[in-house]
């Protein structure tokens, strides 16, 4: 662990141990943010020790949508922590820099945690413990559950610590050289990209109900696809952010989803 004026190991294991809550509390509004900032926490006092107005801020801002694997969630904890810290020690820090550095780690890390964990080590796992636990061998779920475990809590362990350690370093680099700004910038503009992706590959909005009679006929999702692709998820994600921003609760939000999407399957107009 890197010198700090103002955290410990102790400080960093009290997060650590956190991280596990990580998808307890996840939820389809902001996703990983509850378990972030409750594994904040504890870093969080002590760098904003006796300033209640600068942890509430903290807390706010780590609030905000997250998600990534898991067990690579520790990294961006430790470059959030020692960023925090720098935040308290220099008075020309960006705070929003923050959270823009978290949103541009989310797909990055997702996609490779995903492949490895999910994709590589889960079925490595799955197909050593079916095959002993089909003979009747007790190792076979043991197995499993050592083969998939170990790796991924070292990922955890030493995420933590790498991600505060090349935060620390990296931003007392950057402080000096002024890059801050520019870092922040394109980090929000990554961010951005990502939301973007997400809102392509994970909002889905099929209108089959065609204009037209004949051969002519053409559906208003082609129509609408041959003029911007997925340009329909994109608008009806535009109206929730629109919902969402005149101060609608979250609630009321997913039930008038649901109900757009029975009356839709309903009438013919979603498909």
């Amino acid at each position: 662990m890197k010198s700090s004026k103002l955290l410990t190991r102790k400080d960093l294991m009290k997060t650590f141990w956190r991280s596990f809550t990580m998808e307890w509390a996840w939820n389809y509004e902001r996703q990983m943010n509850l378990g972030y900032s409750y594994a904040m926490i504890p870093a969080l006092r002590k760098i904003y020790k006796g300033q209640k107005g600068k942890m509430v801020s903290a807390l706010k801002r780590h609030l905000e949508f997250f998600n990534v694997t898991p067990w690579l969630s520790t990294f961006p904890l430790g470059i959030s922590i020692a960023m925090e810290e720098q935040n308290e020690l220099n008075p020309d820090f960006d705070p929003e820099s923050i959270n823009n550095i978290k949103v541009a780690l989310m797909g990055p890390l997702s996609g490779l945690g995903d492949s490895f964990f999910w994709g590589t080590l889960r079925v490595i796992a799955t197909g050593i413990g079916t095959s002993l636990a089909l003979q009747g061998n007790i190792l076979g779920p043991i197995l499993f559950l050592l083969i998939f475990n170990i790796p991924a809590i070292l990922a955890r362990y030493y995420g933590l610590y790498l991600g505060y350690n090349i935060g620390a370093s990296f931003i007392e680099k950057v402080q000096k050289t002024g890059l801050m700004d520019r870092l922040s910038y394109g980090a929000s503009v990554l961010g951005l990209g990502v939301v973007g992706a997400m809102v392509a590959t994970m909002v889905t909005l099929n209108m089959p109900l065609k204009l037209g009679t004949g051969k002519g006929a053409a559906s208003v999702q082609s129509i609408a696809d041959g003029i911007v692709p997925g340009i329909l998820p994109l608008l009806f994600t535009l109206f929730v952010f629109w919902l969402d921003k005149k101060g609608v609760k979250a609630q009321w939000i997913l039930l008038l989803i649901a109900a757009i999407g029975i009356f839709g399957a309903w009438t013919g107009i979603l498909g």
